[in-house]
């Protein structure tokens, strides 16, 4: 895949800040120390440090281009690029909080990559995860049935791995590696003003690795507008003219042994 945009991605920043504020304030301890994984750029590693201004935190992402835009838009915090598909002794440990907005689902493997989040914690210590899980929306379903056509099968050269777990697996994996846990599941209803919107929105997410992925521009363009044209379709104009985009979202946070 190429590299984030940034810019793409923050054109809806309050949404995509919602429910990261959302979780912070779900969490009940103080925490000298904290980690953001996935931190994007920068926007939800300003929301803990709103919730713990006595904190130190540390954001980490993946994409170079996230964190230096994280570093210019968030100067007084810490950044620093890393891949935590890989091992984990690079973060240090003994943190009070691990949180991650919207990253994990990225990731491969969480039966392993959980335990081992829950190791960088010191004893009492917080592991708070969001995660989407929208994969019956609209969108995601149109997305995931037109790059399996025999006309797109050659031309998008990707099919996406949902390393996302079920709640019951999420419910079965916390109760083994937890002292206590608790999880939930909200479904934000976005008031979008087009579906040119909603294009916008998942070309910075869910459909970018597709685009990314086609083996040239024509078949890249033509493919954005089959989308385009389904999402149409299948998001109704409500009487005002916006569109609702609604977006399930899974929560939970682990307390640490």
């Amino acid at each position: 895949m190429s590299e984030w945009d940034p810019q793409q991605y923050l054109k809806f920043k309050a949404e995509r800040t919602q429910p990261a504020f959302d979780l912070a304030s779900r969490i009940d301890i103080g925490a000298a120390r904290a980690l953001d994984i996935g931190c994007g750029p920068g926007n939800s590693t300003q929301v803990v440090a709103n919730f713990f201004p006595y904190t130190e935190i540390t954001g980490v992402d993946l994409s170079a281009a996230m964190v230096e835009t994280a570093r210019k838009e968030h100067p007084h915090l810490k950044f620093m690029q890393y891949d935590v598909s890989g091992p984990l002794e690079g973060l240090g440990g003994d943190y009070g909080l691990v949180f991650s907005n919207a990253c994990l689902q990225w990731v491969p493997d969480h039966h392993t990559l959980l335990p081992r989040l829950m190791g960088l914690l010191c004893s009492g210590g917080l592991l708070a995860v969001q995660v989407p899980v929208n994969f019956k929306e609209p969108i995601h379903q149109i997305i995931e049935k037109t790059v399996e056509l025999p006309q797109w099968r050659e031309k998008i050269l990707y099919h996406r791995s949902f390393y996302t777990l079920r709640p019951e697996e999420y419910f079965d994996l916390l109760a083994e590696i937890s002292a206590d846990f608790t999880m939930w599941e909200t479904t934000y209803m976005h008031r979008l003003p087009s579906h040119q919107a909603i294009m916008d929105w998942y070309s910075s997410t869910g459909l970018r690795p597709y685009l990314d992925a086609a083996v040239d521009e024509e078949a890249r363009k033509g493919f954005y507008e089959e989308v385009f044209r389904q999402v149409k379709e299948a998001y109704p104009v409500q009487k005002n003219g916006e569109i609702i985009f609604r977006f399930p979202r899974l929560f939970f946070t682990a307390r640490a042994r």
